[in-house]
């Protein structure tokens, strides 16, 4: 240790390379002010025409003092310490171009004695001064014009210092960092020669090409030290190729981004992304809309291997899955954290545990790829949506009580409960679609179907909406995206055969009539409350389904595959909007309900939403079925448009192809778009729009 001591005392001895300009705190290289301390007079805070001095020591001599004010006595000030760090002995750099400095310091009054305040070089007054009686707690009014914010403090061109391990010499990292900074000074050069008076503001000063380069190699270094020399190779060569026009637009990303970042500090109001709910007008009667879902229908026969059902499994493949799960003793693998487990269904005779393995520690939001803004050159980082972690960073952020796992095999899940085809219903209704969503929690037979609501389309009104008790004990109700949670279940009256033949249009907790507008219609982040009604099982929830609907109803939803698997059903009248809009890759991608409804429809629908007591209520699976039954709407209307354009006509309450003799053959002449046909067509979808707009 003394050796150490004595090393570093040896530095005082050389003169500091940064000389009288030195800002860094306890340098341990020499300076002017230490070898000629000024001249001290006791009690006095000296301060001339260069600037702030050192502070000097307090001495024990007794001082004169004008009377403080009526607050509480200062603490006595001591010699041996110090109560602030002393202020640096040199002159304030003064601003010069193309640099970012702080303005000068306002003047201050010549000091009386030991109660004037003492200024520092960051402009905050010392804890030993007293505070001037006509502007308590500020050393001095700022003169007119000095900024409020902290300008940046200017900087040279040698990398930083990290506080993890560098991820290559400092050799090294000068060279990359001086050739990043040179294609900087080549780009900002180039756009300055022809540069529009618009786009003035994207040229950046000498100083602010240092920080951008030490900002860009600081960031290479942190996010990406492992690769550290390769991704700083390709982003110079990246930027050797890039074009004034590039560097002009990447500048303008930039602006922008940072102009963003001010407005949400500043906690200015948000503009709202949404506008008005899309007002869809299909030119057709009701009745006529649900004709038209038969140029919908989306077949699932060649879609087993994304989890549609088709077909129900035979009893020797349910037979074989019994054995299986009984071979395989409970053990599975955990649906959030991949850990492997052990499930007890009826609980375990020693403790009563349902499933082994403990918490479960997982990350509850998917994984997605960052979109890519312009001047972001190499691929981004899979992160977490639930918390923005990098994928492979940490386990997770949020804690389960117990593992839960789910299975997609047909087999499986008839061995819980059977695939059943939807039987023949005389009594189902003909002149409506049915809009149907299921919610599934996890339990020890996987996942299971805990709710079911099924809205009678176009006119979107409420036909079923119970709790289902799933044939395994519950081990996680899912809430967060299900929307049931254990006060529902727990607080839900008996569903009654006397409710049976259609639902409800009134609510049961006020006695009047659901609301069945459009989430933009709704409070924002607020949503009663629904008191359920529940059913004994799976099997009783599918039979209640059944008797709303027939072989040749279309049924309605967002992901058919794992509703109609929930309730193990095989239905031939598909309509999944899934299907209906395809994501641009294909499957298994796929569009988000939410996204399409936010910019399909413009409606905001799964939002977090609390009830009147301020308790979470998660998502509405009737806003959901809801949200897929006017997409659908919007597609009749999209369809139907494009027929008419290629000379398909309504005739007599029936859709004619061109060239069809739903008339007796007599059609305009000239072809599908000759004056005649869109004179006709025009008048046909005027009247029709008016038949549509009074139903």
């Amino acid at each position: 240790m003394d050796a150490m001591d004595a090393v570093l005392r040896n530095f005082k001895m050389i003169p500091c390379p940064a000389g009288d300009s030195c800002t860094k705190p306890n340098c341990q290289w020499r300076h002017s002010w230490d070898t000629n301390p000024p001249a001290t007079q006791p009690g006095d805070v000296s301060q001339d025409q260069d600037g702030p001095r050192k502070r000097r020591k307090v001495s024990s001599e007794p001082v004169s003092a004008p009377e403080p004010p009526a607050t509480s006595a200062p603490a006595p000030l001591s010699a041996k310490r110090p109560v602030s760090p002393p202020p640096l002995k040199r002159k304030l750099p003064g601003p010069t171009a193309g640099t970012a400095s702080a303005a000068p310091p306002a003047k201050l009054a010549k000091p009386a004695s030991s109660s004037v305040a003492s200024s520092t070089p960051s402009g905050k007054s010392s804890a030993s001064a007293t505070p001037k009686k006509d502007a308590p707690g500020r050393q001095a009014t700022p003169q007119k014009g000095t900024p409020t914010l902290t300008p940046r403090k200017p900087e040279t061109l040698n990398p930083r210092h990290l506080k993890s391990a560098a991820p290559a010499a400092h050799e090294f990292r000068y060279k990359a960092l001086k050739l990043l900074h040179e294609q900087f000074q080549r780009l900002n050069n180039e756009l300055s020669k022809d540069a529009k008076p618009d786009e003035e503001e994207l040229l950046l000063s000498p100083q602010e090409l240092i920080w951008l380069a030490l900002d860009e190699e600081q960031r290479i270094a942190t996010d990406k030290p492992a690769i550290y020399q390769n991704v700083i190779k390709n982003r110079i060569m990246a930027y050797k190729r890039m074009t004034p026009g590039q560097w002009r637009d990447e500048r303008a990303a930039e602006r922008k981004k940072k102009e963003a970042a001010k407005t949400q500090a500043g906690n200015s109001p948000a503009k709202p992304v949404l506008g008005p709910p899309k007002e869809i007008h299909t030119g057709l009667t009701p009745q006529q809309e649900v004709d038209f879902l038969a140029y919908l229908y989306t077949p699932i026969d060649g879609l087993s291997q994304w989890g549609y059902v088709p077909t129900p499994p035979t009893e020797e493949e349910i037979a074989k899955a019994r054995e299986g799960d009984a071979a395989s003793m409970g053990w599975e693998v955990c649906d959030r954290c991949v850990t492997r487990f052990q499930v007890f269904p009826g609980r375990r005779e020693e403790d009563g545990a349902l499933t082994s393995g403990g918490k479960c520690l997982h990350h509850p939001g998917r994984a997605y790829f960052p979109e890519r803004t312009f001047g972001i050159l190499e691929m981004p980082s899979k992160r977490y949506r639930c918390c923005q972690q990098v994928v492979g960073e940490s386990p997770g952020c949020a804690t389960a009580d117990t593992h839960v796992f789910k299975t997609t095999s047909p087999a499986r899940l008839a061995a819980v409960l059977p695939f059943v085809r939807t039987p023949p219903n005389p009594q189902a209704p003909t002149d409506r679609a049915v809009c149907f969503d299921c919610e599934m929690g996890y339990t020890v037979r996987g996942l299971e179907l805990i709710r079911l609501t099924a809205i009678s389309w176009p006119d979107g009104k409420e036909l079923l909406d119970v709790l289902v008790q799933p044939v395994g004990e519950i081990l996680d109700l899912n809430s967060r995206y299900s929307g049931v949670w254990p006060e529902d279940m727990r607080d839900a009256e008996p569903w009654t055969p006397e409710m049976a033949g259609g639902s409800s249009d009134k609510d049961e907790t006020t006695n009047e009539p659901a609301d069945e507008g459009t989430p933009q219609q709704q409070t924002p982040g607020q949503r009663k409350r629904k008191k359920m009604r529940i059913v004994p099982s799976p099997a009783v929830a599918r039979d209640l389904l059944f008797s709303l609907i027939s072989p040749t109803t279309p049924l309605i939803g967002h992901g058919l595959e794992n509703d109609l698997n929930a309730v193990r059903i095989v239905h031939p009248t598909l309509i999944d909007t899934i299907l209906l809009y395809p994501h641009r890759r294909g499957l298994p991608m796929r569009n988000g309900l939410r996204m399409l409804a936010e910019t399909r429809l413009n409606w905001a629908i799964q939002a977090e939403a609390t009830d009147e007591d301020g308790r979470a209520v998660g998502h509405d699976s009737a806003e959901d079925a809801r949200a897929a039954g006017e997409l659908v709407r919007l597609r009749v209307q999209e369809k139907w448009a494009d027929m008419k354009a290629q000379g398909w006509r309504l005739v007599e309450g029936k859709f004619v192809p061109p060239g069809g003799g739903g008339d007796g053959g007599a059609r305009p002449s000239g072809g599908p778009l000759s004056e005649e046909f869109i004179e006709e067509s025009g008048g046909e979808a005027e009247t029709e729009g008016e038949v549509a707009g009074e139903s």
